[in-house]
């Protein structure tokens, strides 16, 4: 049996039953209630959107409190994919369930990752055979960019966001993610966030609510 995700929603805005589906995936070390404030700016984006913010799979092993998706303690990348593919496992069946449960699609939903939550939303969302509406992602990277041309099995838009001053995830990082993608005729674009350390800025924000109307088709705030 799967191991069950749970985390903190959203409503959408405009009440009713949701038309839309915003999963936002946090990264190492802390919880589904890190990202859930998103809403307070995206929702007025997408009115008819549930937010939804599972708390990863594992507890982190590198801190007292907070979750992993998959551990950093082994750097190699074949400890990292290993890593990857136990929660991706976990995480697409957390997917299915939450647009079954709401009556939906996945042209219906965005996955929005941030760190290690980009990492999975680009791992399981550029695998899952039936396409997301989209992916964003903050300050991550693409894991095991080689394997994308035999693993693909849809081309969702994507938009990736990095700080230049990232020093958790490296700014290269994201021209990395850009040219693989792009040479698997995936859908990308970037956006550079000069200054900006590991998090979110309001250029990256207003950036991100922006795909997330045009991807959803939702009516402008």
């Amino acid at each position: 049996m799967i191991m069950a995700l749970s985390g903190p929603t959203r409503p959408p805005l405009a009440g009713g039953q949701p038309r839309r589906l915003v999963i936002l995936l946090h990264g190492l070390g802390a919880d589904g209630n890190d990202l859930i404030g998103l809403q307070q700016y995206w929702g007025r984006v997408v009115p008819d959107a549930e937010f939804v913010s599972p708390n990863a799979p594992f507890p982190c092993d590198m801190g007292p409190y907070g979750y992993q998706w998959f551990s950093v303690q082994d750097r190699t990348p074949e400890s990292v994919l290993a890593g990857v593919r136990a929660a991706a496992s976990i995480l697409d069946a957390f997917i299915d369930e939450e647009l079954s449960k709401r009556g939906l699609t996945e042209s219906d939903a965005v996955l929005v990752g941030f760190s290690q939550g980009t990492m999975m939303s680009l791992y399981v969302g550029l695998r899952r055979e039936r396409q997301l509406a989209g992916i964003l992602g903050y300050s991550g990277r693409l894991i095991a960019p080689d394997l994308l041309a035999s693993e693909l099995r849809s081309h969702p838009p994507v938009l990736l966001v990095h700080g230049t001053h990232d020093q958790l995830v490296p700014f290269e990082s994201l021209a990395h993610a850009e040219a693989a993608l792009k040479q698997a005729q995936v859908p990308v674009e970037t956006l550079a966030c000069p200054g900006i350390e590991h998090s979110i800025s309001p250029e990256g924000l207003e950036h991100g609510g922006r795909f997330l109307r045009e991807v959803l088709g939702a009516p402008a705030a």
